[in-house]
């Protein structure tokens, strides 16, 4: 089991490192369409790529069956679902840190009590990127260079960006390791199949 894991994250990592030609092809649509986002600059970048984390993460969270959402690897690490519980704290959490405090009834250890439960947490997901969308866009990009500590560490608001893109990379490949684990092929995957199977010239 430990081998085929260590496989799998492999090829997740390698998935998310070619991410550019994905993006191009499943992508979201490009948040700077939205009037009241902004068209350039680091936020419109960071922005950009929230939105790619977020339509993986929720489209695998509803394509992983619910009987699944507590599968974990090993005894003391994460299961499926308490990962994607992890995600949707810390876009609470790291949105609190950029100026925008969570709603009004917002219960971190109730999210994670939710793990279990595929539709509260994708639930939770959809919420979450959407409060965290509002906290981006309620920075300016003047404050770029502003100090801000992230995850215990110094650095700029620009860094910060730099630094929640690869958290949510790490578990989005974390995530789809899971996946193909239990024999669940990540939706975009089995599209970009599908798509190459129909382009085949027909003998």
């Amino acid at each position: 089991m430990r081998s085929k894991l260590i496989c799998f994250v492999g090829v997740a990592i390698l998935g998310l490192c070619c991410g550019g030609r994905c993006r191009a092809q499943n992508g979201p649509p490009s948040v700077a369409s939205s009037s009241s986002a902004p068209a350039s600059g680091a936020r419109a970048e960071f922005l950009e790529e929230i939105s790619f984390y977020e339509q993986r993460y929720i489209r695998l969270a509803e394509t992983i069956p619910a009987d699944k959402y507590n599968w974990r690897p090993a005894q003391g690490v994460r299961s499926i679902g308490e990962v994607f519980a992890h995600i949707v704290a810390a876009n609470y959490g790291i949105a609190r840190a950029l100026g925008t405090q969570p709603p009004a009834g917002v219960d971190f250890k109730a999210i994670a009590a939710a793990a279990g439960d595929k539709a509260k947490t994708v639930q939770g997901l959809k919420d979450s990127f959407a409060h965290f969308r509002k906290a981006i866009l309620a920075l300016t990009d003047a404050d770029a260079d502003k100090p801000q500590k992230m995850f215990g560490r110094d650095t700029t608001q620009r860094g910060s960006f730099f630094m929640v893109t690869g958290h949510m990379g790490e578990h989005l490949g974390q995530s789809i390791a899971y996946a193909r684990v239990n024999d669940i092929v990540p939706p975009w995957t089995a599209e970009a199949e599908q798509q190459k199977s129909a382009d085949k010239p027909k003998p």
